[in-house]
């Protein structure tokens, strides 16, 4: 399966007059594949639309009004109750996602997305609240983990990285969008404050909905399904090369159908020999991103300041706003530099700053340091700092490397697991954050340090390198690290007995 490439047509010009054409036809073009991972990275700023105005909303006074006073427990599962529904939904997402398409996946999960927005923009009860933020939780479930897989196949083995990253950046667009809808709608009287978010929500939902399935399936879908014609037409459509989607060799063997399997034969191809240990390393990192206290911040950004000392509503909302800016101002730089980084560098460097800035914040509640005007600016600083590491590393390597280490077959569902499993620890953590406060002003910060800083030692231990490999190279070979290899010969340890993955470029990759 091979296509000729476009002859080259002289272009005669003259010398004066066509300067402004010449110099017109010789900018570099922006690629076409970017043009759906920018569109369906709308999933993304939902996302973090939504992570950035739920705290607000939950304490402003308008809100206070309509619901009455709520309780740390009932903030936590109105907070935690999109997390709970999106696990839910997303443990069926890579199935769907493998049977119907990646794109028409992301369209009906915006849908339901956009239909929860809208029930819970119209509350005038807290049930129905409840209800509208459970089913955007249900749509949300569906769609993101299909947008991470159909940005990564649709996209060259060394742009991976890079494009993931503008997803990444409409997420930190989203919440600092979040932050700021309602540090200006909080001056309004009446429930306009906090209906307006929710509505704006439904808005973009439904353009995502009704724009996704104009674009290209990803070619390594259409190979899934045994239609070759179709993602070598895709292929050319999104500007790829041919060998970004397909192994050598590959075309004299028949594909599997990876969309004709049932859930069994899915949740069984996760667990076999080959794979079981990727997938569960990448549960274990989906899970570590949020168990290292991210979402936490994020959910309950206002509180935590408010906390270190910001004590009136409008400023706790601008310092959650500015948090929001460094996300964006970090995630567009990073975008220069994601594909040059090695992913293990970003795992080992960024974790062992957000594992630190945890431990010190929790070390200075624990020792009343925080309650000096020195140690307020210091923990303000801190979470800054967090965010900022957070950002320019575990934010997009973990769900780069989560979903590419897989192999083709199982690549869908693993990464709706491991988003699942991601948004089970979420939910974990934002429904107990505010209890675990009220009980113990230090407690969570050390959990979240700890629970970071044994992901570092993991990563060093166990995590391949797999920055430039093209996707299908990356199902050649894999091998024990040369850490674990020193350590096996340091206890004696039998050869041959891999418990890790380095990968290997392949000889005739």
């Amino acid at each position: 399966m091979e296509f000729q490439p476009r002859p080259r047509l002289p272009l005669r010009v003259s010398s004066t007059s066509a300067a402004p054409l010449v110099r017109a036809l010789k900018r570099p073009r922006v690629p076409t594949y970017v043009w759906p991972a920018l569109f369906t990275a709308l999933g993304g700023f939902l996302w973090g639309f939504d992570t950035g105005s739920i705290g607000p909303i939950i304490v402003m006074a308008q809100f206070e009004e309509q619901f009455g006073s709520i309780s740390a427990t009932v903030q936590g599962l109105f907070v935690s109750s999109i997390i709970a529904t999106a696990a839910l939904s997303s443990m069926f997402s890579g199935a769907l996602s493998d049977r119907i398409s990646r794109t028409y996946t992301i369209s009906l999960g915006a849908f339901i997305f956009s239909a929860g927005c809208a029930i819970a923009c119209s509350a005038r009860a807290l049930p129905q609240l409840f209800i509208g933020r459970c089913i955007t939780g249900f749509g949300e479930g569906i769609f993101i983990s299909s947008i991470t897989v159909y940005v990564i196949e649709i996209s060259p083995a060394s742009k991976r990285g890079r494009n993931m990253t503008v997803v990444q950046l409409f997420n930190t667009v989203g919440v600092a969008s979040g932050y700021f809808t309602c540090f200006g709608t909080v001056k309004h009287a009446g429930s306009f404050s906090w209906r307006l978010p929710l509505g704006l929500q439904a808005v973009v939902a439904i353009i995502l909905a009704i724009g996704t399935p104009f674009f290209p399936h990803s070619p390594h879908w259409l190979l899934s399904v045994q239609r070759p014609a179709d993602a070598e037409a895709a292929t050319v459509m999104l500007g790829l090369q041919l060998t970004e989607i397909r192994k050598q060799g590959e075309a004299d063997r028949p594909a599997t159908v990876v969309a004709k399997q049932t859930l069994k034969q899915q949740a069984k191809a996760l667990w076999s020999k080959d794979v079981r240990f990727r997938t569960f390393f990448g549960l274990f990192l989906m899970g570590m991103q949020q168990a290292c206290g991210i979402d936490a911040v994020l959910y309950y950004a206002p509180v935590l300041f408010q906390q270190a000392g910001l004590s009136s509503t409008s400023a706790s909302f601008l310092a959650s706003g500015v948090s929001g800016i460094v996300m964006v101002v970090l995630t567009a730089g990073s975008l220069f530099f994601q594909d040059k980084w090695a992913r293990r560098t970003q795992m080992i460097g960024g974790g062992s700053v957000i594992a630190g800035t945890m431990l010190v914040m929790g070390a200075l509640y624990a020792s009343n340091a925080a309650q000096t005007q020195s140690g307020k600016r210091t923990l303000i600083a801190l979470i800054y700092v967090f965010i900022a590491a957070f950002i320019s590393s575990w934010a997009v390597v973990i769900r780069v490397i989560a979903s590419e280490i897989q192999p083709k077959r199982t690549r869908a569902p693993a990464t709706s697991l491991a988003q699942c499993f991601s948004w089970a620890i979420n939910w974990v953590i934002a429904f107990s954050t505010p209890l675990f406060l009220a009980r113990s002003s230090s407690g969570p910060y050390f959990m979240f340090g700890i629970c970071s800083l044994v992901t570092v030692l993991v990563c060093a231990v166990f995590q391949p390198e797999t920055k430039g490999i093209s996707l299908d190279a990356l199902d050649q070979g894999f091998q024990e690290t040369k850490l674990q290899s020193a350590v096996k010969r340091y206890f004696g340890a039998k050869a041959g007995q891999s418990t890790a993955i380095e990968l290997v470029q392949p000889v005739n990759s």
